[in-house]
């Protein structure tokens, strides 16, 4: 595992779209794995927070996120969502590619996600709230969409060392 760069706001490549990973990409798509999750582990070190990265943050441009929510890795490989809620939550959103700046986002307070692990076995991940949040929010990376592209309004901007002034909205504890 190696701790890979993470590129930052104003990276054109970071508004790629990602392909779909192929049935004979996946025994090769491990180390880009193993390297996500153990550059997630060094940003959360480093930063306190951290939960979920997606490959273009590395430069690759393959649909591919890897969640660390406590309860292990999970490794999404060609998610989809193929659910959303109707209920929708706004909340300070943050993301490993802009550290230190928070965006206020409106997102679906549930959504259902279909995804395949390394091992190329199906999976349905039901989320809600936070999950939910982190999930759209990694999933928007692979369509080359950033929380940035998503603010409420021109007011939807704040640096993380001005939390405490965001008083009545919603802050996400994590990337």
């Amino acid at each position: 595992m190696a701790v890979r760069e993470i590129l930052l706001l104003g990276n054109p490549q970071l508004h790629l779209a990602c392909e779909d990973v192929t049935a004979e990409e996946l025994p090769g798509l491990r180390t880009v794995a193993d390297d996500l999750y153990a550059t997630l582990l060094d940003f959360r070190a480093r930063h306190g927070v951290g939960r979920g990265i997606a490959a273009p943050q590395i430069g690759v441009l393959k649909r591919l996120v890897v969640l660390d929510l406590g309860i292990g890795r999970v490794n999404l490989v060609n998610p989809r969502i193929v659910d959303r809620s109707a209920e929708t939550f706004a909340i300070w959103d943050d993301c490993m590619s802009f550290p230190d700046l928070l965006v206020y986002v409106l997102r679906h307070r549930r959504c259902s996600v279909v995804y395949t692990d390394l091992d190329a076995k199906e999976h349905t991940l039901n989320a809600e709230d936070d999950v939910a949040e982190l999930v759209q929010h990694e999933l928007d990376h692979l369509d080359g969409i950033l929380a940035v592209s998503r603010a409420i309004d021109g007011q939807s901007f704040a640096l993380r060392s001005q939390r405490t002034h965001l008083s009545g909205r919603s802050i996400r504890q994590g990337i």
